[in-house]
């Protein structure tokens, strides 16, 4: 198994106050899938200023609490002391920002086995690896599984028991890869991520 890949490394900072009801950005409700992208907005740069890839962010749970969970990649993989690294920073970027009105738990790890899509161009990267997609509400069917088959302009598409299915990234509410483990060593293998910040974690 490649380097970094011997683990899901997973550090977890409590932020914010009080009890959180619903999704909230800057004090005003919105879709959950705005929501994310506002998120991934918010703290995107300071993940890559650090030196990793934000792979996804997901906001998990219910009033009892919330977990917010932020998925990372770097060019050599990511330890327990990278997480805990960008968690520490992640918690002060959000603690200024206030994205969540209420508390929280910021839970930051590496992507796993189940590594979670998002981003239109990993839709595109990921082309032939089986995934699971799960979309937003109203489709007769939401859930699939199998094998993605790329991008054409912003719609994502797969392969499920030989028929082809295609739908707009914006309404893709949820998508894994289920990778074996040879296919998760070999993403580890062909990682290319950016290069590594500043490593003064001041």
């Amino acid at each position: 198994m490649a380097p970094g890949y011997k683990h899901r490394s997973i550090a977890t900072n409590p932020v914010g106050s009080g009890h959180l009801a619903g999704p909230f950005f800057y004090g005003r409700s919105m879709h959950p899938l705005e929501f994310r992208e506002n998120l991934r907005t918010t703290i995107e740069p300071t993940v890559a200023q650090l030196g990793f890839e934000l792979v996804a962010v997901e906001v998990l749970g219910g009033a009892g609490g919330r977990t917010m969970r932020v998925s990372i990649d770097g060019p050599s993989g990511v330890g327990a002391d990278d997480c805990a690294k960008v968690s520490r920073h992640l918690g002060l970027v959000l603690d200024e920002a206030d994205p969540i009105q209420g508390s929280y738990r910021l839970e930051v790890s590496s992507p796993g086995l189940e590594r979670p899509v998002q981003r239109l161009e990993d839709f595109e990267r990921f082309s032939g690896y089986t995934a699971k997609i799960r979309l937003v509400e109203g489709p007769p069917r939401r859930r699939y599984t199998g094998a993605l088959a790329g991008i054409d302009g912003t719609e994502v598409k797969i392969s499920v028991d030989g028929k082809d299915y295609q739908f707009p990234v914006e309404e893709i509410e949820h998508a894994r890869l289920v990778l074996t483990l040879d296919e998760y060593a070999a993403i580890g293998a062909s990682r290319s991520g950016p290069e590594s910040g500043d490593d003064d974690d001041q």
